[in-house]
């Protein structure tokens, strides 16, 4: 495995590369169900979420500071009984892909969701991204559902599974 350092991602230095990953997955997989790539403008939203929500972006750098990965969470639903519940995603640069920063990211992730008080992580995996599934299986996640055919991408359709990972926080969960 090769040498990496984890960081907390920021809009300034980490957007660009953010972004390009997001756009070769949404250009050559499954892995988002968007069909056009996103513009440097959408970064700004996107960060901007991220941070008035109190939801981590958590990266891979290697020794040059170059980002080869990352992973973060959002709001899973917007009701609020759902306030413990959180939809997680981890993207790896293609180039990177295999060598294990999937599993560093996703600890990470689970780290960060334990120290917030979230309970349960979830996981929207296109049914046929069987490294993926693998990776969150090996995490202790668990199949809890598959929604058939409810993306339509590459002239098919997509079966969504939702992998989920129940933690053992918060210690004392409160209403309202």
């Amino acid at each position: 495995m090769i040498e990496y350092t984890i960081v907390q991602c920021t809009f300034e230095r980490h957007a660009d590369a953010i972004l390009e990953i997001f756009n070769e997955a949404i250009l050559n997989s499954t892995a988002l169900y968007d069909y056009k790539a996103r513009t440097p403008q959408s970064m700004i939203g996107w960060f901007e979420a991220k941070r008035t929500g109190g939801f981590p972006v958590i990266g891979v750098e290697d020794s040059d500071g170059v980002l080869l990965g990352f992973g973060s969470y959002g709001s899973f639903r917007a009701w609020p009984a759902y306030k413990y519940t959180v939809e997680h995603s981890v993207y790896i640069h293609k180039d990177h892909r295999g060598k294990g920063l999937g599993r560093v990211v996703m600890r990470q992730i689970i780290d960060a969701a334990k120290r917030n008080n979230i309970h349960a992580l979830m996981g929207g995996i296109d049914a046929t991204n069987s490294g993926s599934i693998a990776l969150h299986e090996r995490l202790g996640f668990r199949h809890v559902g598959t929604l058939p055919e409810v993306g339509f991408k590459f002239g098919r359709w997509l079966d969504l599974a939702f992998y989920q990972l129940l933690l053992d926080t918060p210690a004392q969960p409160t209403e309202g």
